[in-house]
């Protein structure tokens, strides 16, 4: 059985309707939730893109979901920071929070000032700060000198168990280098063959864990309007990386996204107007192996999905808790 969960995605929806959002979820049937934390939005017409972590706290209070979010430390946020964060939250609401790691993009992390490393560098310095970011979990002063540095830190507030520091990771390399340090694994939709590599070369390199999926869908009524809507609001993330990594604004986004026909979205959006249809994609991607999936309905408004999702897609599914 899968884990069912609602993704907020913070750039396209105001942050008070978010909420709202997460808690008509859970009446629905959704099992659990994440979010993304980022600074940016991918394009200007989605418009939005709220604190992370302040949302995090009223989620977390609203509703009794187990709740993750995809953060990248070392550049925007200083490892010690998202520590204590982390460490609060666990602390306030035990066993039901987690962080997935990643190694960010530019459009987010360059605002401040600092230059947008290689990709091996920036492997190097997530490494060095899920380092600082478990031992300061376990309730140790941190120094550390690298391509982040740490002076004497300490959390005060410590949970009673740290909670699981899951990887973000898109490629078969990155899932077999994660691990060695990661406990548990998220990645993206994407065709089932490449999946599943993804959950071997995390699995067979001494992975642990859960293994979980992030799945971007389009939901309407009427098929050419579910396709709109995901044209509209998605086609500025049909890009592998790295360009995807490097684009550093919404607005060279949408420049390098204007000539996308709306047919592509296709291949980076399971796009329909039949609920059956959906069943059935997420019953797929559950046979690969996934513990939980989480559903990000890429349009701004949320209520049809979750309402339609729930009365007629999560009854197809065997859904468990997570």
């Amino acid at each position: 059985m899968t884990a069912y969960g609602f993704h907020a995605s913070h750039e396209q929806v105001p942050p008070a309707d978010l909420l709202q959002a997460v808690v008509r979820a859970e009446q629905a049937g959704f099992t659990a939730a994440m979010c993304s934390d980022h600074f940016s939005p991918w394009s200007v017409r989605q418009g939005e893109s709220g604190f992370a972590w302040s949302w995090l706290g009223a989620a977390l209070q609203a509703t009794g979901l187990p709740f993750g979010v995809v953060n990248a430390p070392g550049q925007r946020y200083h490892p010690a920071i998202i520590a204590q964060a982390i460490g609060t939250l666990a602390s306030m609401y035990p066993g039901r929070f987690w962080a997935a790691l990643g190694t960010g993009e530019a459009s987010n992390e360059h605002i401040t000032g600092g230059p947008w490393p290689r990709k091996e560098l920036r492997n190097q310095r997530l490494e060095e700060s899920v380092q600082v970011i478990r031992k300061l979990l376990q309730g140790d002063e941190v120094s550390h000198e690298g391509l982040v540095t740490v002076d004497r830190a300490r959390l005060w507030t410590l949970p009673t168990e740290p909670p699981p520091l899951l990887a973000a990771a898109v490629s078969t390399s990155t899932a077999k280098w994660c691990a060695g340090w990661a406990d548990g694994l998220i990645t993206v939709a994407a065709e089932e063959d490449h999946l599943r590599q993804m959950i071997s070369a995390y699995k067979e390199n001494g992975g642990r864990g859960k293994v979980c999926l992030q799945v971007h869908l389009s939901y309407a009524d009427d098929e050419d309007r579910a396709l709109r809507i995901a044209h509209d609001q998605w086609r500025t993330n049909v890009f592998a990386p790295p360009l995807c990594w490097d684009v550093d604004s919404a607005e060279a986004f949408d420049q390098a996204a204007e000539h996308v026909p709306p047919e592509a979205m296709r291949q980076a959006v399971r796009v329909s107007s039949e609920p059956a249809q959906h069943a059935e994609w997420l019953n797929a991607y559950a046979g690969l192996g996934f513990d939980a999936i989480f559903l990000h309905h890429v349009g701004r408004e949320q209520s049809e999905f979750i309402d339609v999702f729930g009365e007629k897609v999560l009854p197809q599914l065997e859904v468990s808790a997570l």
